[in-house]
Formats: C-alpha cells, structure tokens, sequence
C-alpha cells in the first residue's frame, strides 16, 4: 500500500490497519494529545489521541525531520 492509499483511507480503516498489520512503538504525551507511534513497513505513523474529547483527532505519517523526533529518540532508537 501506498503512502497515498494511506492518507485516502477513512479513519476506521487506518486505525484497523494499523492495529492489525502495524508494530507499537511507542506513547508520548504532546500538547494536550497522547501520540502513539507505529511502524507500518518501513515507514512511522503517529495517531493523535485527544484525551479530553476521547477522540482519535489525527492520524498521519511522521516526517523525520520534525521537531517532535526528540521525544522519541529520548525513549527509543529509531534508524
């Protein structure tokens, strides 16, 4: 599947991808969100969890050069 498929997915299919095909990697707390990160082949994808609204706000593929890397690599090794 393509990162295009991926992002034209509705968010319940996204979510049953992730869970069935996808690995956990790891949770971070960000700016009100509990972010969990997966890996779904070779690539990372970050679902955004709003805690107060019990809601799934965002899911989408992380860029590697983005500033939230850092709470990552504090918790894991990510190639």
């Amino acid at each position: 599947m393509s990162r295009e498929e991926f992002l034209h997915m509705p968010l319940h299919q996204k979510i049953k991808i992730l869970f069935m095909e996808g690995t956990f990697v790891v949770a971070i707390r960000y700016y009100g969100h509990k972010i969990n990160l997966y890996l779904l082949e070779d690539e990372y994808i970050e679902v955004f969890y709003n805690h107060k609204l019990d809601k799934i706000d965002k899911i989408d593929f992380l860029p590697r050069n983005h500033s939230r890397m850092k709470f990552y690599l504090d918790q894991i090794k990510i190639d």
